[in-house]
């Protein structure tokens, strides 16, 4: 019972955090998108470096339990997902996450993203056996791997790399780009033509 408890204290500070940094308003995902504002992308990277830095040392110095590391298969269908969903986060404003804190936060068109995303969820049930049988699920690249292998995970690598090692220099370059980015890198004149 405890476990869930925390998981929705945290689901909400994270989701209170997302509200205030501007990712839950999708003129912000446009502004980012269309290169007029990066603050967002500079927090996003900010947190995946982080994210990334503190998980793979804490599971160097043994705070972290690596049995917690769950690997999803790489297949044909997730890429092909990957390229619908950034799609739609463009031409909505929202992704998965982003729009139920909207819809928490009393946005009208999150509530229509939200019904939309639970109506597209259903379809894939119900077609699960027409995908299945396209070969679009079958993994490709050897299934459950990971950039380079982390000691006790249990996923092979695909580079001769310790994966903590890779982890942390990974984070610390998201952490390093997201200091280097501009603020934008369409000038002000271009933001205004592109509210047009």
């Amino acid at each position: 019972m405890m476990t869930i408890v925390l998981a929705v204290v945290i689901g909400m500070a994270f989701g209170a955090v997302l509200d205030r940094v501007g990712a839950s308003n999708p003129n912000y995902i446009g502004k980012m998108l269309n290169l007029t504002n990066l603050n967002l992308a500079k927090t996003i990277l900010l947190a995946i470096g982080t994210g990334s830095v503190l998980m793979f040392g804490g599971q160097m110095l043994g705070l972290v339990d690596v049995g917690h590391m769950s690997v999803k298969a790489a297949y044909a269908g997730v890429f092909i997902g990957g390229l619908m969903l950034g799609a739609g986060w463009a031409l909505a404003g929202f992704c998965p996450g982003t729009g139920v804190v909207a819809a928490a936060s009393g946005r009208k068109d999150a509530l229509f993203f939200f019904a939309g995303g639970l109506l597209g969820a259903a379809a894939y049930m119900v077609t699960y056996p027409a995908w299945k049988a396209s070969g679009l699920l079958d993994s490709v690249a050897g299934g459950k791997v990971t950039l380079g292998a982390v000691p006790g995970a249990g996923y092979e690598g695909l580079v001769a790399f310790p994966g903590d090692i890779l982890g942390i220099l990974l984070g610390v370059a998201f952490i390093v780009v997201a200091f280097a980015l501009p603020e934008r890198i369409l000038g002000a004149g271009s933001e205004a033509q592109v509210a047009l």
